[in-house]
């Protein structure tokens, strides 16, 4: 390679570097995986609302609630219906909600909100029924369901409002949910429902309008060295208290309540005592308003110190299209509300109350801590035996000062464009012995991200497509054992495997993909799931991505191309990766894209070939890999001289002439993403053709000689006949002033490099407009090369 090469080369890659280090906080999937039709796809005609799910590995099913409607599904294959059930409103409940306002085809009907497990045989269902929550108990045996019919009161249970946001978990026998417990929505609480009861204050201190996310629970007493209690956490949004603004702010929240909570003796009668909640922070990258959390996930570990919540958080202007992910660990938000200082509200003259922090004396024991051995120690072994002083201050100040911090201090992923919407995580043992939390993350035009950090390297491993139409992805379910994921949306279930090893066919591809389900076997010369692979006979390299110790690659057949001067040609090149970029080289010299040679993300655009064009291509694909560069040749071509006349078959006067073997091509292998499609015969010029422009120029040298006597006679009677007087209007002046600016200007707007020195080839002006809209790694061989924005085929010279 000359000194030149390598020059272009390498500032080619520095130019990349600094793209990536200017745009690494947002981070880009490596494969866009389109819609597949074998996707695993559940439906029914005439239901919506696929938004509730539980998970039953035990007896292989899942249970997929939808508006008026409950199914049973193979868990190994969700379009296989095992039963239903159907759980329509009555007429006359219907029309009660209508009488309310209500639409009674879309919100007076019976949505599933709630699905638990009782035990191995009773599931515990409650449905908005018309904006009259009713709750039962369904039989599961055999994967055949039936409901009981013994229908319970579903208020403080399941929410009113079908679209309303809400959260439930079961412990033990008891209930636990976030909802409202009106039919305006303007009572929220969360509530206990067990043999002793709990719920919220009515106070905007404690819940201010707020949208709630996830619950889930922590048990904190196992070999806890204090005695604490087991925790439910819960992740909602509301509006701000403590801000000053001219509008309601919204801010995202943690809270926690204590399980063995038994409310107050007086003061906080049948209300939580141990209602603390906090800010939660996830900073996003501009100033902005606080980002509003939309989904959490729990990612449990044996010790439960160990244990992380992801989530997800969404701006709150809807002219951002930033989405984050950030993680929090169990321990920080424990110590938060165990060590914290508190907010408490300060009148400030005739202004609004001010919340400040808390510099007082705390109370003993302290305010909103669950009943442990500090506890005990004074006499106190119930939330009952509390004192009113510590009760009356965590019922007045139930905000902590702080907030809780991400566990990085930034947050895991960013990303730009669709918003992301729910998120499971996924915790993988590797090839090496180590453990990778892989996130798959839905987004609102339902694709699914599947993310991993590698030690502080975000890096999103594919993207996959998972509903045909733009859906947003309303539930995301994850079967560990099993190694499935679930999807619910408005219009359908999907189900998809963690991880489809066999979609990277060569070592170089299943290394690069840094899957930590993956690894390359050497002795099938595939790639397959970790799992069932030895170290001994498999190579992964996560944290590196190093090929080094892949088999040599076959090397590119060389495809075979005539080309006919005139024409223009098309030279495919696919990349594997969107993060990969293209370089082409002609002779084994860099080829710049120019007004000839048009470099697009599909190939390459040869414009008005020439015979100084005949020479070997190659397409190389360039991906940076922790700092390191990987190169592959993806493409070969020879471009050889097409002579043979009895090879061109003429078509009709007037049109140009087709060669047959144009797209000649040799013995080669296809990549998988080919779609079968050769590209567009580009098109000559035939003896028609001449002779046409033969006579063309013939008329245009009889226009010219008249255009030469008409100025002739208008210079002589301007001298000799004052009546003959031909002026310009300033109009017409001006007009054709502005023209003339625009051809320049767009011109220069669409103008590329010129062409290599010393590359004695004439080119076509009217192809400097060449637009290409690419698909990033997804190339599809273009039907009519002259359909395309601003390139112009010229089939006839007489057409100039």
């Amino acid at each position: 390679m000359s000194l030149l090469s390598a020059l272009i080369t390498v500032s080619g890659l520095m130019l990349h570097l600094c793209f990536c280090v200017l745009s690494s906080q947002y981070c880009v999937p490596r494969k866009t995986v389109p819609y597949a039709s074998d996707l695993k796809l559940f439906k029914e005609d005439g239901i919506f609302n696929y938004s509730t799910m539980l998970i039953r590995d035990d007896v292989g099913v899942v249970l997929l609630g939808a508006r008026e409607a409950i199914y049973a599904l193979d868990i190994s294959n969700i379009s296989d219906k095992k039963s239903a059930v159907y759980w329509p409103v009555t007429e006359e409940k219907q029309r009660e909600c209508a009488n309310k306002g209500k639409d009674p085809e879309v919100e007076c009907r019976n949505y599933i909100r709630t699905l638990h497990s009782v035990n191995d045989t009773t599931i515990y269902v409650c449905g908005t029924y018309a904006f009259s929550p009713i709750c039962d108990y369904m039989m599961l045996v055999n994967g055949q369901l039936t409901l009981k019919g013994r229908q319970g009161e579903g208020k403080g249970k399941c929410p009113f409002d079908p679209f309303q946001r809400y959260s439930s978990l079961m412990v033990g026998n008891d209930l636990y949910a976030a909802t409202s417990i009106n039919f305006l929505g303007s009572e929220p609480v969360i509530l206990r429902s067990s043999n002793l009861a709990l719920r919220t204050e009515f106070k905007r201190s404690w819940l201010s309008e707020p949208n709630f996310v996830y619950m889930d629970f922590v048990g904190e007493s196992f070999e806890s060295p204090d005695g604490d209690d087991d925790k439910i956490y819960l992740f909602f949004s509301e509006n701000a208290i403590e801000y000053d603004f001219y509008s309601k702010v919204v801010v995202s929240r943690v809270a926690r309540v204590c399980k063995g909570d038994m409310g107050g003796q007086r003061t906080l009668q049948k209300k939580w005592t141990s209602f603390l909640k906090a800010h939660l922070d996830c900073p996003f990258p501009k100033p902005s308003l606080p980002p509003v959390v939309q989904d959490v996930f729990l990612l449990k570990h044996k010790d439960w110190r160990k244990s992380v919540f992801y989530a997800v958080f969404t701006p709150q202007s809807s002219l951002s299209q930033i989405s984050a992910v950030c993680a929090f660990s169990v321990s920080a938000i424990r110590d938060n509300f165990n060590q914290g200082k508190f907010k408490t509200p300060v009148a400030v003259e005739t202004s609004h109350v001010k919340w400040m922090m808390y510099t007082g004396e705390v109370p003993v024991p302290r305010p909103g801590a669950c009943i442990n051995n500090a506890a005990r120690n004074l006499g106190m072994n119930r939330s009952l035996d509390l004192p009113d002083k510590t009760l009356q201050f965590i019922r007045d100040r139930p905000l902590m000062d702080e907030a809780v911090s991400p566990e990085t201090g930034v947050p895991l992923l960013l990303k730009k464009g669709a918003l992301l919407t729910r998120i499971v995580v996924d915790s993988v043992l590797a090839l090496n012995g180590e453990r990778y939390n892989v996130m798959f993350i839905g987004t609102e035009d339902g694709f699914i991200q599947k993310a991993v950090n590698f030690d502080g390297e975000m890096f999103i491993i594919e993207e996959i497509q998972v509903y045909e139409n733009p859906e947003a992805i309303s539930i995301l379910r994850l079967s560990s054992s099993k190694g499935q994921l679930f999807a619910g949306s408005e219009f359908g279930a999907v189900q998809m495997p963690v991880s489809n090893c066999s979609r990277y066919g060569s070592c170089v591809d299943c290394i690069l993909s840094r899957d930590p389900y993956c690894a390359w076997d050497m002795s099938s010369a595939q790639c397959a799931p970790v799992y069932s692979l030895s170290s001994n006979t498999a190579l992964q390299s996560l944290k590196d991505g190093n090929v080094s110790q892949c088999p040599a690659s076959d090397p590119v057949a060389v495809v075979d191309l005539n080309l006919v001067p005139g024409n223009n040609i098309q030279l495919p090149c696919q990349l594997h990766s969107n993060l990969a970029h293209v370089h082409w080289r002609f002779s084994d010299q860099p080829l710049p894209s120019t007004d000839k040679y048009y470099i697009y993300s599909g190939g390459l655009l040869i414009l008005n070939a020439c015979e100084s064009d005949i020479g070997l291509y190659a397409c190389d694909s360039l991906e940076q890999i922790n700092g390191r560069t990987f190169n592959r040749t993806m493409a070969a071509y020879h471009l050889q001289l097409f002579s043979d006349p009895e090879e061109v078959v003429s078509t009709t006067p007037g049109t140009t002439t087709v060669p047959k073997t144009l797209f000649l091509t040799v013995s080669t292998t296809r990549d998988p993403g080919w779609d079968g499609k050769e590209p567009p015969l580009p098109e000559t010029q035939n003896d028609m053709s001449r002779v046409s422009l033969l006579e063309v120029a013939v008329g245009l040298l009889s226009l010219l000689c008249l255009s030469l006597l008409g100025i002739i006679f208008w210079i002589w009677s301007q001298e000799h006949c004052k009546c003959f007087k031909f002026t310009k209007r300033p109009r017409d002046v001006e007009k054709r002033k502005q023209s003339g600016d625009y051809f320049q200007s767009r011109t220069s707007e669409i103008k590329l490099p010129g062409p290599e020195s010393g590359r004695l080839c004439s080119t076509n002006d009217y192809h400097t407009a060449v637009d290409f809209k690419g698909n990033g790694n997804h190339f599809s061989p273009m039907a009519n090369l002259s359909s395309l924005d601003g390139l112009g085929y010229i089939h006839d010279e007489s057409e100039i």
